[in-house]
């Protein structure tokens, strides 16, 4: 057993950790993502806006079958013309099921697959939009993928590129910070791109995902030192989710000591 491996009440949880030369922790274990999958999406979203395929200012109209329920506002908002960037906006920042059932209508599962995996994702994929309520006759869930793609994609978002630029500064307005960074001394309302951070704290741009028997986050991480990629997923049975939230909130701190000496929160 390993220091993040969770005994669950139902058997055993699984806790996959990667930083990029530097922690693999069952990385290429096939994982359920909840919304941390959407980072697919967001790129795929953010390259298209970058390369002028996309136009941020396109208007979309939601229809009755892209609300759900779960993570976010729109679903419970009267508005129903939004574009392109505020869904993005609203995907990153809130997880919102409304607007990424609405992006994935927009470009099309099979573009996304294609973006996703030009960008080097193989076992990391969209497999459907979001459903509240996930029938039998359903895919099975929304996202799957290992840590180790989704680490070394956050690796390469360095922000010198355009669209890699773009995809931070929405991963940087996302509100949850319960997970990785949670005890870790870091400012969540900084949404400005940083180069570098003051002594002992650290800044953080991240996607998170949470589900029943899931918690997960990937992102980018910055301190005095160094600046990382990582991925976080915990999956586990019903119930165990305290427990993942523990054990990812632990590797959240051997992964701010990567990037230099931090205080706990």
């Amino acid at each position: 057993m390993t220091e993040f491996d969770v005994p669950g009440e139902s058997g055993t949880c699984t806790v996959a950790v990667s930083v990029p030369g530097l922690i693999s922790l069952d990385e290429d274990v096939e994982l359920t993502l909840a919304s941390t999958g959407k980072l697919l999406l967001l790129a795929v979203v953010a390259q298209e806006i970058a390369s002028g395929a996309l136009d941020p200012a396109e208007v979309v109209e939601l229809r009755e079958d892209d609300r759900c329920g779960g993570s976010g506002v729109l679903g419970v908002l009267s508005g129903r013309r939004w574009t392109i960037g505020d869904l993005a906006v609203l995907t990153a920042s809130v997880s919102d099921n409304t607007a990424t059932n609405a992006l994935l209508r927009r470009l099309g599962l099979d573009r996304v697959a294609e973006g996703a995996a030009a960008l080097g994702f193989v076992r990391t994929r969209i497999l459907d939009r979001i459903r509240e309520p996930r029938l039998p006759s359903h895919p099975p869930t929304f996202a799957v993928g290992t840590a180790g793609e989704l680490a070394r994609f956050a690796t390469g978002l360095d922000g010198r590129q355009e669209w890699t630029r773009l995809l931070l500064g929405w991963m940087a307005h996302n509100t949850d910070r319960s997970l990785v960074p949670a005890l870790l001394p870091h400012e969540p309302e900084d949404r400005n791109i940083l180069p570098s951070v003051p002594p002992g704290t650290v800044w953080v741009a991240n996607k998170t995902g949470t589900d029943v028997g899931v918690r997960a986050d990937v992102g980018v991480m910055i301190g005095a030192g160094r600046r990382i990629g990582y991925a976080v997923l915990a999956n586990g049975p019903a119930g165990d989710e305290y427990a993942l939230v523990e054990k990812v909130r632990q590797a959240g701190l051997t992964i701010g000591r990567l990037t230099g000496p931090v205080g706990p929160r």
